[in-house]
């Protein structure tokens, strides 16, 4: 076990030690930070790091050995509504307990927290139960997709821009190291049963249409209680001014993040006991490996969202502000496409679907070339969500053509990719996105618009939704290239087994 969580953090070093460097040689060069948000932010790097490795072995020991197993069991019972039951309620508490949600939930002052995280927690509770039936019932997902994003479309001309942007973003936030794991090993469980290359394409797609769930149900909120457009609350950043200053920042912020994940792994926990009591489906030694793959989850969460929202934010933020005065802020989109293409492998929970993706491909599709898909998609992102930025383009004019691309490729594109690409569009929206992106587009809106706050919610809400989007596209076109590849492989075996058999013959 400590090999394994040796390798863990290994890994983790090398996803994020790009990132950091690029943020450490802009702090040295076109962006200089002050003494103190510089050393929250070094501090911030060990903490992901070391963060990220615990949370990674703690999620492969517990959440996805436990979702896997019951989604197994409730499809072994045959019994429908058991199957709605079971991923009604997973849907909801997972999404309740998913830290990234409380941070967008805090960002929108319209409406009561508790009120769009229970709105959001619904949504994907009702769309992951009908990910699941979908499974079981051998629904195509490229039809589910189409349908459900356009009525998400057609929803969103009734609200106001900024309420638009926070609806699409919702879509991305949820989906991240708390509810990812857990749904993609429940998808593989159900679909484990159903044997051929069907039950293999279906292992996937689960979190593709969790993440639409959130939207529509955003987006009939505002309408229902008539949303106007939405002002941000923007403050000035707290100064760091020395060493003391630098722990009692993490010290409060650890305190903080400790009770949020506490809170967000209780309710998968009682879940996990429940079913334990009543299926018996783990034996004495896997219940201790699982118990002990929940305090890595814990301790790997907590201080992975500690570093990323208490060294990451502030930066975000004062290198956002200082690139909108260089260039008259056109430096932001080369800077933000580097950062995007690096970003997405520090996110946890890229690492646990890549993972997923090449297990259950046998190897065909490998965790590298997953991952050059997704980091090219986002990297286009962050460059559209900074072009955004710049010229104030409505965000459905970026969205409606870019999610027509993604769904036509769902004709031309493999199913298994289909569901591997809508799946890594909500998993590519995580922590980091959320906790540093998101800051820069905040920062470098609120200097390019002279202070005017009101554009925040226009111009930098949505960049999440871009990051979800271009995964889609991205991955479904080197599935389509993959095609390709077996297909010719294919037809020169072919073609070497008939002249074997026409030399046999003669």
């Amino acid at each position: 076990m400590k090999t394994a969580l040796r390798e863990k953090i290994k890994e983790s070093l090398t996803s994020i030690l790009p990132i950091a460097l690029i943020i450490l040689i802009l702090a040295l060069t076109l962006t200089p930070l002050d003494t103190g948000t510089f050393v929250l932010f070094l501090v911030g790097v060990f903490l992901l790091i070391f963060g990220m490795g615990l949370f990674t072995q703690g999620a492969d020991q517990s959440l996805l050995v436990i979702g896997e197993k019951i989604g197994t069991k409730i499809t072994e019972s045959g019994k429908i509504w058991l199957v709605a039951l079971v991923s009604l309620i997973i849907g909801i508490i997972v999404t309740v307990a998913e830290p990234d949600l409380q941070i967008l939930a805090r960002q929108v002052p319209a409406i009561e927290n508790y009120l769009l995280i229970i709105t959001v927690a619904v949504g994907v509770g009702i769309f992951l139960t009908v990910a699941m039936l979908r499974i079981v019932l051998h629904v195509r997902l490229s039809v589910l997709l189409i349908a459900f994003y356009v009525i998400a479309f057609l929803l969103s001309i009734f609200v106001p821009p900024s309420f638009r942007a926070v609806s699409f973003d919702s879509g991305g936030v949820t989906t991240g190291p708390m509810t990812v794991p857990f749904i993609l090993s429940l998808g593989v469980g159900v679909a484990s049963l159903r044997a051929g290359k069907e039950g293999h394409d279906d292992s996937f797609g689960l979190v593709s249409l969790a993440s639409v769930g959130p939207i529509i149900a955003v987006l009939a909120l505002g309408i229902i209680f008539r949303i106007n457009d939405l002002d941000y609350p923007y403050e000035s950043l707290p100064a760091v001014e020395n060493t003391r200053g630098v722990l009692f920042a993490y010290g409060e912020g650890l305190v903080e993040y400790l009770r949020e994940v506490s809170i967000a792994i209780a309710p998968i926990f009682a879940f996990f006991l429940l079913f334990q009591l009543i299926s018996h489906s783990f034996h004495r030694r896997q219940i201790v490996r699982i118990l002990m793959g929940f305090v890595y989850t814990f301790l790997g969460l907590a201080l992975f969202l500690t570093g990323a929202n208490v060294g990451f934010m502030p930066v975000g933020r004062k290198i956002g502000e200082a690139l909108a005065s260089v260039l008259g802020g056109w430096l932001l989109i080369p800077i933000g496409m580097l950062i995007g293409y690096f970003i997405v492998a520090a996110e946890p929970a890229v690492h646990v679907l890549n993972k997923q993706v090449e297990r259950m491909s046998a190897g065909a599709i490998t965790q590298r070339s997953m991952k050059g898909g997704l980091c090219a998609g986002v990297s286009v992102s962050i460059g559209l969500a900074m072009l955004r930025i710049l010229t104030g383009i409505d965000l459905l004019w970026i969205l409606i053509p870019g999610y027509f691309l993604a769904l036509l490729l769902t004709f031309f594109s493999p199913p298994v990719f289909t569901g591997i690409a809508f799946d890594s569009g909500g998993v590519a929206s995580g922590a980091m996105v959320s906790a540093f992106v998101l800051p820069l587009a905040i920062g470098a809106c609120y200097a390019l618009g002279g202070g005017d706050t009101s554009l925040i919610m226009t111009d930098a809400f949505g960049c999440v939704a871009f990051v979800a989007l271009t995964p889609l596209i991205t991955i479904q076109i080197l599935g389509i290239f993959y095609k390709r590849k077996t297909g010719r492989i294919k037809r020169k075996f072919l073609a070497v087994e008939e002249k074997i058999l026409t030399y046999e013959v003669d």
